[in-house]
């Protein structure tokens, strides 16, 4: 199993965020997108959105959007809807030099660097968030057991790291926190909707993600569109 694309350098303007919507499935942030499985767009009263069945539905993206940074904010709108147990569903992995490849085959435990969204569901009525990266020197999984939200609701979730603390949060309210000694990471490609060696798939819907090179505080978040807060959270 390889990745669909040959690496590339990182495509985004350094003056300015990067923002993906995810109202294609062929084209999302005017990068090359190949989907795998079936993920379908859907309506929102917030415009389009991707559609994941949490068992083979997946995008992979041809670029690595915070690949150079010494500092990040990353942001994504989403509504996990229930599913598996386990869900690593936004995965930014660079080329490892090593080996040439952008994960391993199987299992979780790549040598190479990589910046990740997973979420674990509880009780398949709620569900926590995990932030994860890895590289050279530091390994960090940000874990809130204790912060449950429900499924079947959009949400915004963040990382974040200003060069000294890694943090994570939901709705704006911080989920956990630790100091790391990141290195900025290299070109490489991004999975939605599983792990990028295709494990743990997301069963859920995203609209919109957000990367910036510097580290925003929690005012200056992406929010929830109004529209989507009032809105029936299943609704297709």
């Amino acid at each position: 199993m390889g990745a669909p694309f040959a690496m590339s350098a990182r495509a985004a303007d350094t003056s300015g965020p990067t923002v993906w919507m995810f109202d294609r499935l062929d084209n999302i942030g005017d990068l090359a997108t190949h989907a795998e499985g079936n993920p379908t767009l859907i309506d929102t009263p917030a415009g389009k959105a991707v559609k994941f069945n949490g068992v083979n539905d997946a995008l992979f993206i041809d670029a690595h959007p915070l690949a150079g940074d010494n500092t990040f904010t990353f942001e994504v709108i989403f509504r996990p809807d229930g599913g598996a147990a386990e869900q690593r569903w936004f995965h930014l992995a660079s080329k490892d030099p090593q080996t040439g490849l952008y994960s391993v085959p199987n299992g979780t435990k790549d040598p190479n660097p990589r910046i990740a969204f997973e979420l674990r569901v509880v009780n398949n009525d709620s569900w926590y968030l995990v932030a994860f990266t890895h590289g050279d020197g530091y390994t960090k999984s940000l874990q809130a057991h204790d912060k449950l939200y429900p499924i079947g609701r959009w949400d915004d979730v963040v990382q974040t790291y200003d060069g000294r603390m890694y943090r994570s949060y939901v709705n704006g309210e911080l989920q956990a926190e630790d100091q790391i000694d990141f290195k900025p990471q290299g070109p490489g490609h991004t999975s939605v909707g599983t792990r990028i060696n295709r494990l743990n798939y997301f069963d859920g819907a995203i609209l919109e993600a957000r990367f910036t090179s510097q580290p925003l505080a929690p005012d200056q978040f992406l929010k929830v569109p109004v529209a989507l807060l009032s809105h029936d959270p299943m609704a297709k």
